[in-house]
């Protein structure tokens, strides 16, 4: 193989610092498919890269081709903190976060808006932007120090923080809707009807709502457990909760433009 053109390696260490890490070809396929900005793209394998898009991207086929530049792998890794299976990689311009907030503020809303109250796990911040992508929510905010926007959490949520609007605020400036937090001392969720603009708060792995976030509650709820079980996980509270919203709230997009759950991490 040629040494590759020198402006997208230039363009990528310009850019680097202050924009979003796509890693890996999930993330650049649902980052192109929800509007991202992706001013550079690189793979180790192009042609690899174009099967993936034709077996799993039809979609956004044409314009993975336009973006993606074949590089060295040596080159390829040295870009990334963690090399990725589908050896693609690539920078996105990050939502501002004034747009953000005025889609977390604005009302009515439609769908619900998830909180994480100081989470910890970086994985687990993924899979719960993840899931609220998929289930149409209109955002994911955090508390505390974690940056959801942060390359592991993009990882994890396999680019889908372009789906929805992703912030860290503090527990003040929550988007406004009735707060139902869960909590082992809340009502059995299966007896309540989350109304479609509910603000739905989960405290952190290791010591639950913050007293900050529990004081403003207006619900505690529930999830259903065995005697004797610690706790969920994370993001499978996060799929319970929308789930029991989705059997009576959930209305698929007009523009739906979902895929089979098996295509890929």
């Amino acid at each position: 193989m040629t040494d590759p053109a020198p402006e997208p390696l230039s363009t990528w260490r310009r850019l680097a610092e202050g924009a979003v890490l796509l890693d890996g070809f999930h993330a650049l396929k649902h980052a192109v498919r929800f509007g991202a900005e992706v001013p550079v793209a690189v793979t180790a394998d192009r042609r690899a890269a174009l099967a993936l898009a034709d077996e799993l991207a039809s979609d956004v086929r044409e314009t993975l081709a336009a973006l993606l530049t074949e590089v060295p792998e040596s080159t390829y890794r040295s870009l990334v903190p963690r090399p990725h299976p589908t050896a693609v990689a690539a920078l996105a311009v990050r939502p501002s976060r004034e747009g953000n907030l005025r889609k977390l503020a604005h009302t009515p809303r439609a769908t619900p808006v998830v909180v994480l109250d100081n989470p910890r796990n970086l994985g687990n911040a993924g899979a719960v932007i993840r899931l609220a992508a998929g289930f149409g929510a209109t955002g994911v905010v955090t508390t505390g120090t974690l940056d959801p926007w942060h390359p592991t959490v993009v990882r994890g949520g396999a680019g889908l923080h372009f789906a929805t609007a992703v912030e860290r605020v503090s527990v003040e400036e929550l988007p406004p809707g009735p707060l139902f937090a869960l909590d082992p001392e809340g009502d059995d969720v299966r007896g309540i009807k989350l109304p479609d603009d509910a603000v739905l708060a989960f405290g952190s792995e290791r010591s639950g709502l913050s007293a900050g976030l529990r004081a403003r509650a207006d619900h505690l709820v529930a999830l259903p457990m065995r005697p004797q079980v610690s706790s969920y996980n994370l993001a499978t509270s996060v799929a319970m909760t929308l789930y029991h919203w989705s059997l009576t709230g959930f209305q698929s997009p007009a523009s739906d433009s979902r895929r089979p759950s098996g295509d890929g991490p």
